[in-house]
């Protein structure tokens, strides 16, 4: 199982960024798909998933703001983030569940900028 998270960059505070997650070596469309985020200092933690239904649940702290979709087509998955505020800078991280198990990606680095 393979899972890459891309997209990220340097964006200022009210901007848009949109994260995938492509994943390969399972059946991606029976796959519950989150996304999770680490702060420097901070523990890991989460922000969104998406079920293999299309169910979607969303941290308070961006409710609103993310919006997360899946292509099972594409197998992919992608967190559309608006109104970025400095406190969303952070390593956000894919983590793919199956029956085999839970997988996650190396990480792609969001900066907001005030």
């Amino acid at each position: 199982v393979q899972v890459v998270e891309s997209g990220g960059g340097l964006v200022q505070a009210g901007g848009s960024l949109r994260l995938s997650c492509a994943a390969s070596g399972m059946t991606f469309s029976i796959a519950n798909i989150g996304w999770y985020r680490q702060a420097t200092g901070k523990q890991r933690e989460w922000v969104a998933t998406v079920s293999s239904t299309g169910t979607t649940v969303y941290a308070d702290s961006v409710k609103g703001r993310f919006t997360i979709s899946r292509d099972n087509a594409k197998n992919t998955v992608y967190l559309q983030m608006n109104s970025l505020k400095p406190e969303d800078t952070a390593i956000y991280y894919c983590h793919v569940v199956v029956y085999s198990g839970g997988y996650w990606g190396q990480g792609t680095q969001v900066t907001v900028s005030s």
